[in-house]
């Protein structure tokens, strides 16, 4: 199963209650700290971060922010023993890079995200078997959650198992129609020759011999021997 969130930037930014406190800025170079109040995973809390921007290129601040948030870009790596991946737009990254608004937007959501794999897997129905977020060049996020109601694999062996099961019984019961049919045939065929002396038999198949034996068998009221063959001669 997967299920799949989105989160959107701009109703975040358009709240216009996350306003950056430029209290206590110092600078190095371009580079700006700022101290923020950030959200947390708990309703109404905060907490205090400084967060740093004034960055000339992307790769600059990715390092930075890697720094702080090892999980960001680089591939899938273990929360909670979840395989969680975290993916941030580099075209979203060069618009944090010089915005205090939007890089707070986004360190925000980067520091909650081990709280949030925290409370999946403690929520979830069954066992959750990886989750990925994407966060897109508007700062859009995109949550995908993959899970199991079968961690030990015993409901698909149970499955598998009434299948075979089922599809066995229903060889049988084909096995067992056709020879009720053959009986049948071989009745129907022995009566008319007493009453009549006469008679027509015939039988089908993809086999010339399959197909005379059991016309012959039909005719002496005995079963088709299995395995049974003749010469057949020009």
């Amino acid at each position: 199963m997967s299920m799949e969130i989105t989160n959107n930037y701009s109703n975040y930014a358009g709240n216009g209650k996350n306003i950056v406190k430029n209290n206590g800025n110092t600078r190095e170079s371009n580079v700006t700290t700022s101290t923020v109040e950030l959200k947390t995973s708990k309703p109404g809390a905060t907490r205090t971060e400084q967060i740093k921007t004034g960055y000339s290129n992307v790769n600059d601040y990715s390092r930075y922010l890697q720094g702080k948030y090892s999980y960001m870009n680089t591939g899938t790596t273990s929360m909670q023993g979840i395989p969680t991946t975290v993916n941030v737009s580099g075209a979203f990254l060069k618009k944090c890079m010089n915005d205090p608004e939007k890089a707070k937007y986004l360190e925000e959501n980067l520091a909650a995200l081990p709280d949030c794999v925290s409370y999946a897997k403690s929520h979830a129905l069954g066992t959750v078997t990886s989750i990925s977020y994407e966060i897109d060049a508007n700062g859009n996020i995109t949550g995908i959650m993959s899970g199991t109601n079968d961690p030990d694999g015993k409901i698909a062996r149970e499955n598998a198992e009434r299948k075979a099961a089922e599809e066995k019984a229903a060889k049988r019961r084909a096995v067992e129609e056709k020879a009720a049919e053959r009986r049948a045939e071989k009745k129907t065929a022995v009566e008319a020759r007493k009453e009549t002396g006469k008679y027509t038999i015939n039988a089908a198949g993809t086999d010339i011999n399959d197909v005379t034996q059991n016309i012959i068998a039909a005719f002496s009221g005995t079963s088709a021997p299995t395995g049974a063959s003749f010469d057949r001669k020009a």
